[in-house]
């Protein structure tokens, strides 16, 4: 049983999910500039660190755009599924560089703590609100983008905005810690930034188990199974379902399922039934690129 892989409906949501990574990577190359400008100027180690995981994002969403482009590589005679692998992959090299951006920030904000330093300056409190606005927004303009999608990569790269957010509003509350205690609370930034980079660890490790387990060929979550069960049982001359296994490459789906049918049916009457199986499946959920249906004679 033969379909034709990689839809031209999924192609435009591989699309639509590269042109949601450009905006999130025009917007960290303009905050990124401004941030480290204003924690260098404003005397802010948090700042210029949050400045800094800006940077990171920008490689991310690189990242995350070219795991889109690949996926979006039409079947060829080395890759016959596809290369919608390559979304997964994208995702969990995201995930893993807000581990890295995690503990690269963690270790120079333990070293800032250590080193005496000045008290920031007061305007880097509004440069931070600017920023706290415009990445929240990215998150979750992007975080429904990926949800509509259904893209792993996508999701991470939200999750990075987000995580941007955070370290923001860290940094906000260790510099106004710092100017309202006066001497001996130049560190709170630090310690703010140190805070910070504990919750983009958590979320690098939450994003990174759902990438791994979709390159690792993991069952999908969320109940498909049970649905294209009872969807090919309701299919005339199904008598049951022996398996029905599913795995999902990039933004697509392939199911391989195994169908009961009367052990008298004819080769041709089995054919069909196996056609209408997949034709009904596909129907009720496009993002299933392909089904393969193999037929099993039932005797009474």
């Amino acid at each position: 049983m033969t379909a034709p892989l990689h839809s031209e409906s999924t192609r435009v949501r591989l699309r639509q999910g590269e042109k949601a990574a450009t905006a999130g990577l025009l917007a960290n190359t303009a905050l990124s500039g401004i941030k480290i400008g204003a924690g260098i100027l404003g005397n802010s180690y948090a700042l210029v660190a949050d400045g800094i995981e800006s940077l990171l994002d920008i490689f991310s969403s690189l990242v995350v755009i070219g795991g889109l482009r690949v996926a979006a590589t039409p079947p060829d005679s080395d890759h016959p599924y596809g290369h919608g692998k390559a979304e997964p992959v994208a995702a969990a090299v995201v995930s893993l560089g807000l581990l890295g951006s995690a503990a690269g920030l963690a270790a120079l904000s333990l070293r800032e703590i250590l080193t005496p330093h000045h008290a920031p300056a007061a305007f880097t409190l509004w440069v931070l609100v600017g920023v706290i606005v415009v990445k929240e927004t990215l998150f979750r303009v992007l975080a429904n983008r990926a949800e509509h999608l259904g893209s792993h990569a996508v999701k991470a790269d939200a999750w990075h905005h987000r995580s941007d957010a955070i370290t923001s509003v860290a940094a906000f509350v260790g510099i106004g810690i710092a100017l309202l205690g006066g001497p001996g609370y130049e560190t709170a930034d630090d310690f703010a930034a140190l805070f910070a980079c504990a919750i983009i660890a958590f979320n690098g490790v939450r994003l990174l188990r759902p990438a791994f387990a979709e390159i690792m060929d993991a069952a999908p979550v969320g109940g498909l199974d049970r649905e294209i069960r009872a969807i090919a049982m309701r299919v005339e001359g199904v008598l049951g379902i022996e398996k029905c296994r599913l795995r999902k490459m990039g933004l697509d789906f392939y199911v391989d399922l195994h169908v009961l049918v009367h052990g008298e049916s004819t080769v041709s009457e089995g054919h069909r039934i196996a056609h209408d199986v997949k034709d009904a499946i596909r129907l009720a959920h496009p993002a299933v690129a392909d089904v393969l249906v193999h037929v099993e004679p039932q005797f009474p």
